[in-house]
């Protein structure tokens, strides 16, 4: 009978600690599953970052012997790394710094006006581009070319005459063409760029920015993070952006409101929180980039990236200076996010709930 009686107290246990009468409630069991599972990922995420600020205050002798991971218990904690990178070795962080800033900021700013005005206009207007056109502008352009490097032709006049043809036959038969693309089409094709990785297209890119004389430039740096982070901005506003109710510039129209003043009163307002977390998005993907810093950028243009890789030397990594500099790129970026922090939950979270 006790025995009877103890199974009986203990599925009655399990059941109220995996059961709740509120449906909104999760229950108690339930709750302390999650905040283990919780507790498990938060030391993934964050035990990495915590490894690295230890590393960045330690010498090179207490990090070549092993792991040391309590200050003043396993080490004492020094600022040889942080005195060597910032104070005795000149401008060696600081060029790279700057360069970094303003290659990022700058791209990331050109990129959200260009990436939010493309995707409101895919989100309020319909396109109709018919796939005959487009494949014909693509044959023109492979055309010119062509007249540029084999024929030796002028580059003008092998423009000129490639424009000359498309026209000719955009207006002949070019209205033969029926099958034509729609918005969504348009946007899959724009995000499609993304997943074409930098290596494919980076010698194009280098011999590119080498006829026009802008190797090692910052400008050459901001175009091309630009044009690789509009696909993104676009991407996250269109759906930012289809969340934002057409009923509301309808209104703005009957009340004599023209386009552009729906836009800049209506639309962008509402739109803050989504332009806010797509920004800082932006700009991390170009505070990060390597690859195409590595081929467009020189010694006056060196990125953060490319210094904390030369920190791989031929001694072999020096981990306590790369510490010091991955805390430097990460530290604005975390300050931002703290600071913008509402507006980011609200522009991640717009669309989810989407039917």
């Amino acid at each position: 009978m006790m025995t009877d009686k103890t199974e009986q107290t203990q599925v009655s246990f399990i059941q109220r600690l995996f059961s709740s009468s509120d449906p909104f409630r999760p229950a108690p069991g339930s709750m302390i599953i999650s905040y283990i599972f919780l507790g498990l990922w938060s030391f993934v995420v964050l035990f990495p970052l915590y490894w690295v600020v230890v590393t960045a205050f330690k010498l090179p002798i207490d990090v070549n012997v092993g792991p040391r991971f309590l200050p003043y218990g396993d080490y004492e904690p020094s600022t040889h790394a942080w005195n060597y990178l910032l104070a005795e070795s000149g401008n060696l962080v600081t060029r790279p710094y700057i360069n970094t800033m303003t290659v990022a900021i700058w791209s990331s700013i050109f990129a959200l006006i260009i990436g939010a005005a493309a995707s409101y206009a895919l989100n309020r207007f319909t396109y109709r581009p018919k796939i005959g056109l487009i494949m014909t502008f693509l044959a023109c352009i492979l055309l010119a070319i062509l007249l540029i490097v084999v024929a030796k032709l002028h580059w003008i006049i092998a423009v000129v005459l490639a424009l000359s043809i498309y026209f000719l036959l955009a207006f002949t038969i070019g209205r033969r063409f029926e099958r034509s693309m729609g918005n969504d089409d348009i946007a899959f094709w724009i995000i499609s760029q993304r997943m074409l990785p930098p290596v494919a297209v980076i010698i194009p890119i280098y011999v590119l920015f080498q006829r026009l004389g802008l190797l090692n430039t910052h400008a050459a740096l901001i175009i091309t993070y630009t044009a690789v982070n509009i696909p993104l901005v676009i991407w996250f506003m269109r759906d930012y952006f289809s969340g934002i109710p057409i009923e509301l510039e309808e209104s703005a129209f009957i009340d004599g409101a023209n386009r552009y003043q729906t836009l800049i009163k209506i639309v962008l307002p509402l739109s803050v929180p989504g332009l806010v977390a797509t920004f800082l998005i932006v700009l991390v993907f170009a505070w990060n980039e390597y690859v195409l810093a590595l081929f467009l950028s020189g010694a006056d243009t060196q990125t953060m990236p490319l210094l904390v890789a030369a920190q791989n030397a031929t001694r072999g990594p020096q981990w306590w200076n790369i510490s010091v500099l991955v805390m430097l790129m990460v530290a604005p970026i975390i300050i931002l996010a703290i600071i913008l922090e509402r507006f980011i939950a609200r522009g991640l979270l717009i669309g989810a709930v989407k039917g």
